[in-house]
This record gives structure tokens, C-alpha cells and sequence, in this order.
């Protein structure tokens, strides 16, 4: 994404951080659902480093929604074993041995 476009969608988080925050997640197709978890996810690090406060909070709100819809529609989605604590603690241990 272009710096320009991430600035541009930054202030329009900013905008919506003193009124409703976008469509109810539970009202977006499963495709919609992923592309604004994508977009959300893709402009988190700048909102958090540069946002305002109001901003941020916006930014909080509606990622805790739509990653909640997500969930709600996936409970049993497919867990990664390297995305686990114990993966996680496996790959320190192999980088260790490495080393």
C-alpha cells in the first residue's frame, strides 16, 4: 500500500473514531469479513504508532469485532502447531541447537 493510501485510510479511522465504526461484522459476507480483516491488520503498526487516541481506540473497537465474528464463525478453525506455545518453545530449542 501506498504511503499516501495509508494515510488517507489512517484519517478516515480517524473520522469514525467519534461516531459508529463501520458495518456490523456479523452483516459481512464471510469474503468482506476477510478483506477487512486484512486492511485493519495492514494499517494497525501506523494507527499505533501514529494515530491519535481517539483513532487508536477506534482502531481497537472494530479489530476486537471483526476478529471476534471471526471467531464466532470459526471455532474449530486450524491451529498451526508452530503458532502454539509449545511450537513456539520447539523452535527456540531447534534455533538452539543450531546455534
Amino acid at each position: 500500500m501506498a504511503e499516501w493510501e495509508e494515510r488517507t485510510e489512517m484519517a478516515a479511522w480517524e473520522r469514525l473514531a467519534d461516531r459508529d465504526i463501520g458495518v456490523d461484522p456479523g452483516r459481512l459476507d464471510d469474503r468482506l469479513l476477510l478483506k477487512e480483516l486484512e486492511a485493519i491488520h495492514r494499517t494497525r503498526h501506523e494507527t499505533l504508532l501514529h494515530g491519535s487516541s481517539d483513532a487508536l481506540s477506534a482502531h481497537n473497537a472494530r479489530m476486537a469485532a471483526l476478529e471476534g465474528e471471526y471467531l464466532r464463525r470459526h471455532p474449530r478453525r486450524r491451529v498451526v502447531p508452530g503458532r502454539t506455545r509449545e511450537g513456539a518453545r520447539a523452535r527456540v530449542k531447534d534455533c538452539a541447537k543450531d546455534a
